[in-house]
């Protein structure tokens, strides 16, 4: 009698590997390969075609000639952009408006800070400096700090140090504040 290691068919049903040649790895291979959607063989096949090809699409897509200066890679990803949003929609109306007013503000000169940390109306900023706590309140149009209102918190800061400082960065608001902070957690 064969003992249960020495029989295929027992290490096959035990989940251990079957040695007969080929015995089901055509099927195996299918089972594993994703399946492509009609957008996504759209999106590859872009990739095969020539930089002339590329600009002719953009043109019936746009009803003009792409930018002067537009990548290959550029070119691609932008006719994929299109193509995944005709397939699946595009950005919502709120972040249509939001962009729209980043923008408007960015050309008016009228936005200087990081539109990345948006503060609240209500939200208290706390920062000790030298022995004080130092307690800001945020408005809509502007910080109050010990009973008087500033339109930045650079001039807040400023007041509080009597030099030159980023409020952003006084307050701890900036990118590398963050992750500054977020190590000094993480010990």
């Amino acid at each position: 009698m064969k003992s249960a290691i020495h029989d295929a068919s027992a290490r096959q049903h035990s989940g251990g590997p079957s040695h007969a040649a080929g015995h089901g790895a055509n099927r195996n291979e299918r089972a594993r390969k994703p399946v492509l959607s009609e957008i996504e063989d759209e999106i590859a096949d872009l990739l095969d075609r020539s930089t002339p090809d590329l600009r002719l699409a953009w043109r019936q897509l746009h009803r003009a000639g792409p930018p002067l200066g537009l990548s290959r890679d550029l070119l691609i990803r932008a006719l994929a952009n299109q193509l995944q949003e005709r397939s699946y929609g595009g950005v919502s109306r709120a972040l249509r408006r939001r962009l729209q007013s980043l923008a408007g503000a960015s050309e008016n000169a009228t936005m200087a800070v990081d539109p990345g940390l948006v503060l609240k109306a209500g939200t208290t900023l706390v920062r000790q400096w030298r022995g004080h706590t130092h307690t800001v309140l945020v408005h809509k149009d502007g910080f109050e700090h010990e009973g008087q209102r500033y339109r930045s918190l650079t001039a807040i800061a400023e007041r509080i140090t009597e030099a030159h400082w980023s409020g952003r960065r006084f307050f701890g608001l900036t990118k590398r504040a963050c992750a500054l902070a977020g190590a000094k957690i993480g010990r």
